[in-house]
């Protein structure tokens, strides 16, 4: 399955938020939605990206400068270089990327444009059910296999 149609099917509404975004307001962002990471655009999904946030980089900013915590912004402990990947790969590439790079969410860019965020429980999820479709068919041709006449 390709990434797009994955998007597509999926139907998930990504969240996003904006650089200059508090600390304490992305941490309730993805507390409110459930999600690990967020992209970061200037004005919502649809619009270029300029990095990602995630729990990680929030408790990696609380161990290492909780005093300043307070006045810290998004834009402060994002990931600027982000790796992403597009609407035609393939889901089992966008999982080994996810995995080569040791990150759990990647975010679907086409023409700069961010079009919405895979995690690494998504190309799991769809891995699964590739698998429970191979192994019908295969169940369905050994029966068909000895249903002939020799």
């Amino acid at each position: 399955m390709k990434v797009g149609d994955f998007l597509k099917h999926a139907r998930q509404r990504t969240v996003t938020c904006g650089p200059d975004v508090s600390l304490e307001e992305a941490a309730r962002l993805l507390h409110r939605h459930v999600i690990g990471a967020m992209p970061v655009c200037e004005s919502g999904p649809g619009s270029p990206m300029l990095g990602i946030v995630s729990e990680r980089d929030l408790v990696r900013a609380l161990a290492t400068d909780a005093r300043r915590l307070p006045s810290m912004c998004v834009r402060d402990v994002m990931t600027s270089e982000v790796v992403t990947c597009g609407p035609e790969d393939p889901m089992q590439a966008a999982q080994a990327l996810m995995r080569k790079n040791g990150f759990r969410h990647l975010p679907v860019v086409e023409g700069g444009r961010l079009l919405g965020i895979l995690s690494i429980r998504d190309t799991l999820a769809t891995r699964i059910e590739e698998s429970r479709i191979e192994i019908d068919t295969l169940r369905e041709f050994a029966i068909a296999a000895r249903c002939l006449p020799e």
